[in-house]
């Protein structure tokens, strides 16, 4: 006669319900993903459009191209886009998933305050896209053109002929760069309504924070100090905000 499956213990029982609850979560995530990645790879060429505006616009007239130079580069750039517009589309989906997972563990008075900071991730990410599309885009891209010369009296002339998977990958790197560092204010005002941080802390910390913000704008932007300053510039003042923000919770915790 075969033995009966051994019984979970107590304590392994749970467990096994949130390995089982977060496989779903996972896969429900995924799923959306996915659906998001078909969805954009349909309108991948619009959103190249899109991406692609800002060279455009900062070379009124002039007979400027996008290339490729490998036979399967512009298939595999648009998958990327796709799956890179995918993601975006799919973040309220997978958000969801990763409450619907939290949420039971918490407390009510703590949904109530971590359902703020869910709802401020995509704005303020949005925010720094927003910015990363409309004013950077545009003065650093006149400012790499710039760099052309027509050439004449014995002198070669120098014109841009601009990789596809080159350039949209520096868009997308950029616009995530911009929204992932506008985060700022979202995670540091859960630090300090988990108390890991204070506002005095955050105060303190200010000179050093300047510095650190300057160096992360440096590596994360363009070669050029316009863009370096379109994200240190603001990011000073989302870090005033989160001292602000991280009073206003001090004052606000039970």
């Amino acid at each position: 006669m075969t033995q009966p499956p051994p019984e979970l213990e107590p304590a392994q029982q749970p467990l096994l319900a949130h390995l089982v609850e977060l496989r779903q979560r996972l896969i429900w995530s995924l799923l959306a993903i996915f659906v998001g990645f078909a969805i954009s790879y349909c309108f991948a060429p619009q959103i190249y459009e899109f991406l692609v505006r800002p060279l455009a616009e900062a070379s009124p007239g002039e007979q400027h191209r996008l290339i490729y130079t490998g036979l399967t580069e512009a298939f595999v750039t648009y998958i990327k886009l796709a799956l890179w517009t995918g993601c975006f589309l799919a973040f309220p989906v997978v958000a969801g998933q990763i409450w619907m997972f939290v949420a039971p563990g918490l407390y009510q008075s703590e949904r109530k305050a971590f359902l703020p900071f869910l709802v401020a991730t995509p704005v303020f990410f949005l925010m720094g896209a927003a910015i990363a599309y409309y004013v950077v885009f545009p003065m650093a891209w006149k400012f790499f053109l710039s760099f052309e010369m027509p050439g004449g009296d014995g002198a070669m002339p120098i014109h841009l002929e601009a990789r596809v998977s080159e350039y949209l990958s520096l868009s997308m790197t950029v616009i995530f760069a911009f929204g992932l560092a506008f985060e700022l204010p979202v995670i540091l005002v859960l630090l300090a309504r988990a108390g890991v941080v204070s506002s005095a802390k955050l105060a303190g910390f200010r000179r050093y924070a300047a510095v650190l913000i300057f160096v992360a704008a440096a590596l994360l932007t363009p070669p050029d100090l316009v863009s370096m300053l379109s994200l240190a510039l603001p990011l000073m003042l989302l870090y005033e905000l989160s001292i602000l923000g991280a009073k206003w919770v001090e004052k606000s915790k039970p």
